[in-house]
């Protein structure tokens, strides 16, 4: 696998490519502009990636989109590193944004026992879980930043989201697992 970064976005004056990685203003907030992203990454999920059942088209509809996202925040991601002069800079947000639909990867599954009634747990529990780990960035994760570009950039993300994703399903099985032994 190549990890040269897209040239498109080169051709692109800052003003977009500045715009569209710090989500409009949202990257410019003075505290914690990664957890604004993830918050409009939630959204993203709420209103997009929430509603596409997990059927074969729908998968093939999730995955495209998810890609679409991931590729378009690798290019912009990585110009705007470029553009600042700052690796990873925190007012880069589009990463985590993109990498939030990820943590809920067939979500109905995880939706047992009390999430059941209530799947803003799942969205709530996957945000957390997110934050966590795309700030401690454990088993790994970390490493992952050495990538080149806007790569190093959104990578991370993407694994802490998977992770997240993993830990959400984990605690439905388990849960499953619990209540039938008992």
């Amino acid at each position: 696998m190549s990890w040269q970064h897209p040239i498109w976005p080169r051709f692109l004056p800052s003003r977009i490519v500045l715009a569209c990685a710090r989500l409009g203003p949202i990257g410019l907030a003075r505290h914690a502009p990664g957890t604004w992203g993830s918050l409009a990454g939630l959204l993203y999920q709420l209103l997009i990636f929430h509603w596409l059942p997990f059927t074969l088209s729908g998968r093939v509809t999730w995955f495209f989109f998810a890609g679409v996202g991931i590729w378009f925040a690798i290019a912009m991601c990585g110009e705007a590193e470029f553009r600042l002069g700052v690796r990873d800079p925190g007012e880069v947000i589009l990463d985590e944004f993109v990498a939030m639909p990820l943590c809920f990867i067939n979500w109905p599954a995880m939706a047992v026992g009390p999430w059941a009634r209530w799947p803003i747990a799942i969205y709530l529990a996957g945000f957390a879980l997110f934050r966590l780990f795309d700030i401690t960035k454990p088993i790994g994760i970390k490493k992952l930043q050495e990538l080149p570009g806007g790569w190093g950039v959104v990578v991370d993300d993407l694994a802490a989201a998977l992770l997240s994703c993993a830990a959400l399903h984990g605690i439905a099985w388990a849960w499953v697992r619990y209540h039938q032994a008992g």
